[in-house]
């Protein structure tokens, strides 16, 4: 492939990126040839309903200097409780609230080319209206009633957006039927404002992929650093909240895509034990790890819209084990002294990979002991080197990424493919837009059925064996602990859309392969770049998560909002903020254990930890 200009490629110019006109027709609705050529196809927005008038007010010093580029944050970054104590007395409707959100996408999104938000969706004013109309004569439904939600766009919604996994080959026709978690948000209430960005395909497409591309809308940004990586796959949703355009989001996880871009993008992020929110209407990887999660600026917020996501759902046979294993109201979890006399294992194995990522992690672990936690440090999987060197994982994602794939793609009609076969040839047909930066091995290996039923079946039975029996399970039980916690993520590395993600290492894949829960709150912050941590336990064990995050969360208290700084800045006098202190702490796993790995297995390690 040869070389190109990242940025020409990355940034169309005015006249490429629609406006509400542009592209749509008379009901504002968008054609699969007008979805193209308004920008999707060079890498531009497809963005309907956004109105360039939004943009009048941007602020070009804001955009060169970083800060806030208009004067709605107060409001736009306010906590769910807070908007609807404002709503009961009347000083705001849904309404306004919406413009405020719809203003600051265009200022910020647009205007500092944050890349979060693929689609808007054209009917939010009018059911921002009704919503306020309906709570004048009945009342509120609930928690999220009037309150505007961006969903990943893996996620169905039959109405006048697309469902494209940011990718052009769904890019043609909406989906016929809401996804399960899309309906329940809607009889909750809520305002789907848009669509997020995400990682192509939930980044289950090719090795050397850049967290938060994808041909729909390009590359999402760090709202902290905008030259950063937001992780991925669900990159969008995080930056977004953290830009504080929209008050919460749906994203997915498969192996790390909630609670990586939570860590990097400064945000709270649940991912739910499979089986506790329905996956009947999104794009899928694997029946086996996929789940339906939440990013929130504080745990709080995420665990209101967890309540009302959960439930049995005959689309999805997954979720009948949660009967008698959830809520409808997780924020009565949320406790700001939610840590005092918790038990928590210190999984000091997931440390080494940068001084920078321990010393926020010393930190946290020092703020848990300050605030009455019963601290066990150091905690130990037993199956550690085991379950890093095992194929498990992957031999289950590739064999049923397939089958999976093409039984949702048989719901879908207007668009141009209907089974991964079709997919990767509409890929290479559109190389120079769907392949121009990495490729699409995973895909191909999926197609390709490269792993055989019987060893399929033995990868079932083994994975979670590794990473629950001999891994969360057995931590938790050697030392009776409520949670065991782990650093999320280091600091954003700089996108490189040649090369790829410099991905250093994940603590999500002991719980994604054992279907278990995940709550990632941030813990601190390296030179301006949000650190996170992430508590994990056994499945159905979000009280407990929950308690212990918004525990952790209330006592640290360091959240920023972003700055939208263009790239790394030194601090005022010039100089490097900090001193770097040497730390001594277990390396990393990637680095302990990729030299026993083949080649096939590297790229698992670096690249299937954030899907």
């Amino acid at each position: 492939m040869q070389k190109r200009d990242v940025h020409a490629d990355q940034r169309p110019s005015e006249s490429e990126s629609p406006t509400q006109d542009q592209g749509a027709d008379q009901t504002g609705a968008v054609s699969r040839r007008s979805f193209l050529q308004a920008g999707a196809l060079a890498g531009g927005a497809a963005l309907t309903g956004w109105s360039n008038s939004s943009a009048a007010g941007t602020s070009t010093e804001g955009q060169e200097r970083g800060g806030d580029p208009d004067g709605d944050r107060d409001i736009a970054g306010a906590s769910i409780s807070q908007l609807q104590s404002k709503m009961a007395a009347g000083r705001l409707s849904s309404a306004e609230l919406v413009e405020i959100y719809l203003r600051r996408i265009a200022a910020i999104d647009k205007g500092l080319d944050l890349r979060s938000i693929v689609q808007l969706n054209p009917e939010a004013r009018r059911i921002a209206m009704q919503l306020d109309q309906e709570r004048h004569r009945k009342g509120p439904r609930g928690p999220l009633h009037g309150i505007p939600i961006l969903l990943k766009d893996n996620i169905d919604t039959a109405d006048r957006m697309q469902t494209t996994a940011g990718s052009l080959a769904l890019a043609g026709a909406a989906a016929l039927r809401d996804a399960t978690v899309t309906k329940r948000l809607r009889d909750a209430g809520a305002v789907i404002l848009g669509k997020a960005n995400l990682s192509e395909w939930a980044n289950f497409r090719g090795f050397q992929s850049s967290s938060g591309w994808s041909g729909v809308r390009g590359q999402c940004r760090n709202p902290h650093v905008l030259d950063r990586n937001p992780c991925g796959s669900s990159s969008g949703s995080a930056a977004a909240v953290a830009a504080a355009l929209a008050t919460v989001a749906l994203g997915t996880e498969t192996d790390g895509s909630v609670v990586c871009p939570s860590g990097q993008c400064g945000v709270a992020g649940i991912k739910p034990t499979v089986g506790l929110t329905s996956r009947a209407g999104v794009v899928p990887i694997s029946d086996t790890q996929d789940t339906v999660g939440v990013h929130g600026r504080s745990v709080a917020d995420a665990a209101t819209v967890l309540g009302a996501l959960t439930g049995v759902d005959p689309r999805d046979a997954k979720t009948a084990a949660s009967a008698g294993n959830f809520s409808r109201n997780y924020t009565q979890f949320v406790k700001s002294d939610g840590l005092e006399g918790a038990r928590i294992g210190i999984a000091r194995q997931f440390t080494g990979a940068t001084t920078e990522t321990d010393e926020v992690f010393e930190q946290a672990v020092q703020v848990m002991r300050d605030t009455g936690a019963v601290v066990i440090d150091p905690v130990e999987f037993p199956s550690f080197d085991e379950f890093n060197a095992d194929q498990s994982e992957l031999i289950v994602l590739i064999y049923e990424f397939k089958r999976d794939l093409n039984a949702y793609l048989s719901t879908r009609s207007g668009v141009p493919v209907s089974t991964l076969a079709d997919v990767i040839q509409f890929n290479i047909e559109h190389a120079d837009r769907e392949l121009k930066f990495f490729g699409q091995e995973l895909m191909e290996l999926a197609e390709s059925d490269v792993f055989s039923e019987s060893e399929y079946q033995q990868a079932l039975v083994r994975g979670p064996q590794l990473a629950a029996e001999r891994g969360i399970d057995a931590v938790l039980a050697a030392h009776d602990l409520d949670a065991i916690v782990a650093p999320t993520n280091s600091p954003a590395w700089p996108t490189d859309l040649i090369n790829g993600d410099a991905f250093l290492f994940g603590s999500s894949g002991f719980a994604a392969v054992a279907g278990y829960p995940l709550v990632s709150v941030t813990a601190g912050y390296v030179f301006g770049l949000p650190v996170g941590i992430t508590f994990m336990a056994s499945a159905w064990s979000e009280p407990t998560l929950i308690r212990v995050a918004s525990g952790f969360e209330a006592a640290a208290d360091v959240h920023r909002a972003p700055r939208f700084l263009r790239t790394f800045q030194q601090d005022e006098s010039g100089a490097i903020a900090r001193e770097k202190t040497q730390l001594t702490s277990g390396a990393s796993a990637l680095k302990t254990h990729a030299s026993k790995l083949d080649q096939f297995l590297v790229p698992r390690l670096r690249r299937l930890n954030y899907l």
